[in-house]
């Protein structure tokens, strides 16, 4: 397995709509950067969030989820409330090869203000837009800028075909559209 270069990941995305849409070089002009890098992707989030509260005291239970645990907010930017969470959007979305698994990691621009990023691996042919977790793991309030880097994905392609892909077993993520809730 070998991770993959900006080459590979630019003719894959122009070529087959790995990513769509795509930023052939890395943005970084008055925003948190996005875009290609030397051995990875930067993603954007988008301008919708569910923000975790405790308003209504809903527990968080991953079979049975509890819409009351957020709130919608869609806008340039949003407040993370201390110790707290939230999920996003990427603004890509993302076709994976069948030859191919990613892993994400955060940005160091966000790392440094102690927001963690955790994206599971994208699987190969997995697609959709990316359901991003942002912790704030300070005990201060912490802003997340819409339509701006806040993730690297890497790309490790292996030297076979896997056996049986995401698409192959019907994967409960598979093309999502929104910020998706947790499924059984």
């Amino acid at each position: 397995m070998s991770i993959k270069s900006d080459k590979w990941i630019r003719e894959q995305s122009t070529k087959h709509g790995m990513i769509e849409p795509f930023s052939e070089k890395q943005v970084n002009q008055g925003c948190i950067s996005y875009g290609l890098s030397s051995y990875g992707y930067d993603l954007r989030v988008s301008d919708e969030f569910k923000i975790f509260t405790n308003v209504n005291s809903a527990i968080i239970d991953p079979k049975a989820f509890d819409e009351r645990s957020f709130v919608n907010v869609q806008g340039d930017s949003i407040i993370v409330p201390p110790n707290s969470f939230a999920l996003a959007r990427s603004v890509e979305y993302f076709r994976i090869p069948r030859d191919v698994l990613t892993i994400c990691v955060g940005k160091s621009t966000y790392a440094r203000c102690g927001i963690i990023v955790n994206v599971t691996p994208f699987e190969p042919e997995w697609e959709g837009y990316v359901t991003l977790e942002i912790s704030n793991t300070t005990p201060l309030p912490a802003k997340i800028y819409a339509n701006e880097g806040l993730c690297q994905i890497l790309f490790f392609q292996s030297d076979e075909v896997c056996e049986t892909s995401y698409a192959d077993r019907a994967g409960k993520y598979q093309k999502q559209q929104g910020i998706v809730l947790p499924k059984l």
